[in-house]
């Protein structure tokens, strides 16, 4: 026991030598590769090493959950990033997809705030938002410090003067003119819209600038307060200076943000689902309400691994502890049909059997070959349990569906014509986000691991 304890140590210590020191995400795993772990780090090997130093206390410095976890590690894995940032967001993604075991935090709703710029409107208004509206606007983030994020838009507004408020501002209505503006006016931090003090061009000029000027590397703004900050340091004004350096902080701050498309946070984005679920009985045609939604997508990793992802929506939100990723392990080459029906079979041989619970929903990424697919072999697993003598083995009310990209066709189980609904319908927004949560889990590891494992065989 000893020998083998030394050597796993051994292991692991010599896997950690050729971690880089560079920022990044890394993976402690267990037995089978399930990850136990996933952390962030600025220096990945000296973050790593500290769980395995000789002689340290990890349960005074880390405490006893950690101390129990570093013990049961078989093997370490790491991701690089280009900076912390990216370090802390990809590592929040990661727990809320892989929930590993031991980690604690940021396992919750919780997510990262935006910049959201209202551009539909006549006069956009600039906010810090963790639910940014659905269309008509620009976005910037997420961030990684919502207490900075505010502060440098109190500096921005200085320099921009856009408004914060929600007033529905028109640019035809006639009595903006008799309105009062408010404080921010008088101080200079806004052009006062509401009151007709700026008019609309001149206003989404002024925008079209501040959007300029977060895509920009904001050099001239920059230099200029550094030239300021340089001017009060010479002239002994040292608290002038100081709001100089400030400012330089927090506008040079504005960088410690991700994209909203490289890091993707989908429970920011999603729509109520209330009136979908009722509408969905009725399309359906189920007597009951639909709560359990199961999504499943097929992605080849790399042109070499298959995997297949499994979703789970309860009451139209994901429900992560339900997710699941299954290596393809019966069929080679790319055959998405073939690999829809081996997900089907490997996931739902159990409640055939009646030991797990039924979805009302199995909702396949694909077209009517994919339903199909997927429709035969619930047929032929059906003919198995009855071949082995098991009698009521059909699923008393669940239904399958699939949903097809670009023309966004959603067939039904029993129909060979698709089901076209418009792009406002809640049902096929639902249906849409359960189908693009799936692609995303298959996905996601794919883009952004590479070709690293970090699959849980279901």
């Amino acid at each position: 026991m000893a020998n083998a304890e030394s050597e796993r140590l051994e292991r692991i210590r010599g896997r950690i030598k050729e971690l880089p020191t560079t920022p990044g995400v890394y993976f402690l795993k267990g037995p089978d590769d399930v990850v136990l772990y996933v952390g962030k780090a600025k220096s990945l090997r000296s973050r790593v090493a500290s769980y395995f130093q000789p002689g340290s206390d990890l349960a005074a410095s880390r405490g006893p959950k950690i101390l129990e976890m570093a013990g049961k590690v078989c093997a370490v894995d790491f991701l690089e990033t280009e900076n912390e940032v990216d370090a802390m967001l990809k590592e929040a993604r990661l727990i809320k997809d892989i929930r590993p075991p031991y980690n604690t935090d940021l396992t919750d709703d919780k997510t990262f705030p935006y910049l959201e710029i209202t551009t539909r409107e006549d006069f956009p208004g600039v906010y810090i938002t963790r639910k940014p509206q659905a269309k008509g606007t620009r976005l910037f983030g997420p961030f990684a410090n919502v207490k900075d994020l505010r502060a440098v838009l109190v500096e921005l507004q200085k320099i921009f003067r856009f408004r914060t408020c929600s007033l529905e501002i028109h640019d035809a209505d006639p009595k903006r003119r008799f309105f009062r503006p408010c404080l921010l006016y008088s101080i200079k931090q806004c052009t006062a819209p509401c009151a007709a003090r700026i008019d609309k061009a001149d206003y989404r000029r002024a925008i079209q600038d501040l959007i300029r000027f977060l895509r920009s590397k904001r050099s001239t703004v920059l230099r200029w307060l550094r030239e300021r900050m340089d001017e009060a340091a010479g002239n002994l004004q040292y608290e002038k200076a100081a709001m100089f350096r400030d400012r330089i902080r927090l506008i040079e701050g504005l960088d410690d943000r991700g994209t909203p498309d490289e890091h993707v946070q989908p429970e920011v984005f999603a729509a109520d689902p209330t009136e979908a679920l009722v509408k969905l009985r009725d399309i359906l045609q189920v007597p009951n309400q639909v709560r359990i939604i199961e999504g499943i997508d097929i992605a080849n990793l790399s042109g070499a691994e298959s995997v297949g992802s499994l979703v789970k929506f309860i009451d139209g939100r994901p429900f992560k502890s339900g997710y699941r990723r299954f290596r393809i392990k019966t069929v080679e080459g790319i055959d998405d049909y073939a690999m829809i029906a081996e997900v089907v079979r490997r996931r739902y041989k159990y409640a055939l059997r009646g030991e797990e619970l039924w979805p009302d929903l199995i909702l396949i990424d694909g077209g009517l070959g994919h339903l199909h697919a997927a429709e035969a072999a619930f047929a032929a697993m059906i003919a198995e349990c009855r071949a082995e003598g098991l009698a009521d083995v059909e699923p008393p009310h669940t239904k399958m569906a699939s949903i097809a990209k670009r023309e966004e066709d959603i067939y039904l189980q029993g129909q060979s014509k698709p089901l076209k609904l418009p792009a406002h319908s809640p049902v096929r927004k639902l249906l849409q986000y359960v189908r693009d949560e799936a692609h995303r889990f298959a996905q996601h590891y794919h883009h952004l691991l590479r070709d690293k494992k970090l699959f849980h065989d279901g």
